[in-house]
């Protein structure tokens, strides 16, 4: 081996290894950490930690208020998922248009991304149970007299539009980013040969735009299941535990309840289901990308 190639070798080592040991201690072992934790009957909060088997995975199974929240969970993701990603399509489309103060209103929607959670669902629980029911009382509007955080079906949507607010402009900013690497060679052609309107949109634009579409379908996915900051100020999972989502009922089976190891393989569910789901997405994304 020469002096180079040696050099070359130490210095991909320098550069990974640091890398790799963090990932190692903030990823890998806290996992199998986790995983040990839930063959464990512990408290957390306890020293003694005795082992159960699967005693923990077969409670989760027939934990009805874990499925009821998981349930609920992929009915929000879905809601969720697909709003803001048509939102954000079109405000990317809108604004690469090249609208007078485009740059200003893509300040405006990006904003609320830079928001915490629980800030943000503090926020918007003082909007929906002070200034919309003014609002609603004074206009007479039947629908907005009262919170919607008071009812079940109401609060549900009440989280999906918080989320879609908070969500939107970031994903706006990604689909831009597509829009804007968009050949204009190809689109002319597309013109020149007839592809206007919707078909230009469906059979040239979509296309090119897949690789944009996949990230935004992933990153709407994974942080719509593990949604908690806002689910907590929002609404709390009331009324009466009609809008707890899987995260939520998580965090209290471990920490409120002290029943670690159940929460444990049920948070073990939840990253299993949130891959599938996401591998199955990503796959199907990157053979479209291909076929484009």
């Amino acid at each position: 081996m020469n002096k180079e190639r040696r050099e070359d070798i130490i210095c991909a080592v320098m550069f990974a290894v640091p890398a790799l040991i963090v990932f190692a201690l903030v990823v890998i072992v806290p996992f199998l950490y986790g995983f040990y934790l839930t063959l464990t009957d512990w408290n957390g909060v306890g020293v003694h930690k005795s082992i159960v088997g699967l005693s923990n995975y077969i409670a989760t199974f027939k934990d009805v208020q874990f499925w009821q929240s998981m349930g609920l969970t992929l009915r929000y993701v879905a809601c969720a998922v697909i709003l803001v990603n048509v939102i954000a399509f079109m405000l990317a489309y809108l604004l690469t248009s090249g609208m007078k103060g485009q740059n200003f209103f893509r300040t405006g929607f990006f904003t609320p991304n830079l928001i915490g959670g629980v800030v943000l669902g503090f926020i918007w629980q003082f909007i929906f149970s002070r200034v919309l029911v003014s609002l609603g009382k004074k206009a007479g509007i039947a629908g907005l007299m009262m919170s919607w955080l008071s009812d079940p079906n109401k609060a549900f949507w009440a989280l999906v539009i918080v989320t879609v607010w908070q969500l939107s402009g970031y994903m706006m900013l990604i689909y831009i980013a597509g829009f804007t690497g968009l050949s204009n060679d190809v689109l002319e052609a597309a013109s020149i040969d007839g592809a206007t309107g919707f078909k230009r949109m469906w059979h040239v634009i979509m296309p090119l735009m897949v690789p944009s579409i996949v990230i935004c379908l992933f990153m709407t996915l994974s942080r719509s299941f593990m949604v908690y900051d806002i689910n907590l100020t929002l609404t709390g999972g009331e009324p009466y535990g009609t809008t707890r989502l899987v995260a939520m009922h998580v965090y209290e089976k471990a920490f409120t309840s002290r029943n670690y190891g159940v929460g444990q393989a049920e948070a073990l569910f939840l990253f299993i289901i949130v891959a599938v789901i996401s591998g199955i997405q990503v796959s199907l994304g990157r053979k479209k990308e291909v076929a484009a």
